[in-house]
């Protein structure tokens, strides 16, 4: 086996084993247990999170992934290997694997092969645009406690190549229909973490003002919000549900939906937009709802996520300089 190698480590979120709802319980109460996510004391969450929130959230979770779970397993992880597979292609020297913040691959697994593989130099690239600590946190943490050196990219937002991919994009789908709005939709997090200084609200805003600038279509179409609130605290807003409610309310009955933040089709993308608020926005006198596919793995895609990491390794910095 060849020794010395580079390596990169492409990381996701992460997907429920099976949509069973043991493997689906499993899943939950391992991502919401991870303090980056839920900022709570343990004192008081987990009493919380075991005793009403997984016995309540588990059946209707469950019944999303039964609803959008392919043959060949999750959309996220059947995009995230295809990810893989492709990248390693056009990195035939480097070793090109993949793992996921909660459930497997293991992250710390994971790194320890590659170590173990001869693998030196190696960049970790959580498949996120823009950083937050809700997503990169647990990736960075899990990274430190293996005691593998590695560099990680935290966001690739800011890519004139990556913006131009997603502003194609949504062209694309935009010259098909006669749209009244186009929403820039996110998922949010709790709004007391950029009071406490998460980039994340600064990066969206920088993701769509860089993608405007290489769209054909008419700008002031363009809105932004976010979607996937959790729980009782407020969240980033304006949410995309009250958004969509408002434009229908304005006769605007014909909206294009943008997911900035997803690379991949997952749960948020197939079950909450294209079900639950495509719903919302019908039975709120919406006619059109479209959403612009996510990059899925596509070769452009791939290119790019080859390009940074050779950019990143060449450049040399370290997660904890």
């Amino acid at each position: 086996m060849e020794r010395h190698r580079k390596g990169l480590l492409l990381v996701n979120l992460g997907s429920p084993a099976s949509p069973l709802n043991k493997d689906v319980k499993a899943y939950l109460q391992e991502f919401l247990s991870d303090q980056h996510v839920v900022e709570l004391p343990k004192w008081f969450w987990q009493p919380l999170l075991r005793g009403i929130i997984l016995p309540a959230r588990t059946w209707r979770s469950a019944t999303f992934y039964q609803h959008m779970w392919r043959p060949d397993g999750s959309p996220l992880v059947i995009y995230t290997k295809l990810m893989c597979e492709k990248v390693q292609k056009r990195l035939a020297n480097w070793d090109v694997r993949y793992a996921m913040t909660y459930g497997q691959p293991d992250i710390s697994e994971q790194l320890h092969r590659m170590k173990a593989a001869g693998d030196q130099s190696i960049i970790v690239l959580p498949l996120f645009p823009q950083y937050t600590k809700s997503t990169h946190g647990g990736i960075i943490q899990q990274v430190q406690d293996s005691g593998v050196k590695t560099t990680v990219i935290h966001h690739f937002y800011q890519y004139p190549q990556y913006q131009k991919m997603l502003a194609q994009q949504v062209d694309r789908c935009y010259r098909q229909k006669d749209y009244d709005a186009v929403i820039f939709s996110y998922h949010g997090i709790p709004t007391a973490m950029v009071k406490h200084g998460d980039p994340y609200l600064k990066e969206c805003h920088e993701t769509t003002a860089g993608v405007i600038k290489y769209l054909q279509l008419p700008h002031e179409k363009v809105k932004m919000a976010f979607q996937s609130k959790f729980g009782p605290m407020p969240w980033l807003k304006p949410y995309l549900k009250n958004t969509l409610m408002q434009l229908a309310a304005m006769g605007k009955r014909n909206v294009l939906i943008v997911t900035p933040s997803f690379v991949e089709d997952c749960l948020e993308t197939i079950e909450e937009n294209d079900v639950q608020n495509y719903q919302t926005f019908r039975a709120s006198g919406g006619r059109i709802f479209d959403s612009v596919p996510p990059m899925n793995a596509s070769d452009r895609f791939c290119d790019f996520l080859a390009t940074i990491s050779v950019d990143q390794l060449k450049e040399g910095k370290r997660f904890d300089e």
